[in-house]
């Protein structure tokens, strides 16, 4: 594989759309709060995948280390590519709800 990353299992959509590697190897910008203790909150409910966790790598991406971002989404694969996302960029998932079909992930850049 190019570069010596290694892809998700085939069931990830993420696998599907070539989107795994370290955090800050894309080139996109979020702005986040100045301060680590902030929580960010990402909002990709209505986006399929892969959109929520390219959201969350951006937040992740532009934010210092130790801030929390807070993904809402209500594509059911999320359960499988949140994780999985974080587990491949060293970022810890602290939270995960589910309420009303909305899944909530609240995840550290550590």
């Amino acid at each position: 594989m190019a570069g010596g990353r290694q892809r998700p299992p085939a069931k990830s959509c993420l696998a599907v759309a070539g989107h795994v590697g370290a955090l800050g190897s894309d080139r996109w910008r979020v702005y986040a709060p100045a301060m680590a203790s902030e929580e960010i909150l990402v909002d990709a409910r209505g986006h399929r995948c892969p959109v929520p966790t390219l959201r969350l790598r951006r937040a992740l991406e532009a934010a210092p280390a130790g801030t929390r971002v807070r993904l809402l989404a209500d594509d059911p694969l999320a359960r499988i590519d949140v994780p999985h996302f974080a587990t491949q960029v060293g970022a810890q998932v602290l939270e995960q709800s589910d309420a009303d079909g909305a899944l909530s992930f609240l995840v550290a850049r550590v």
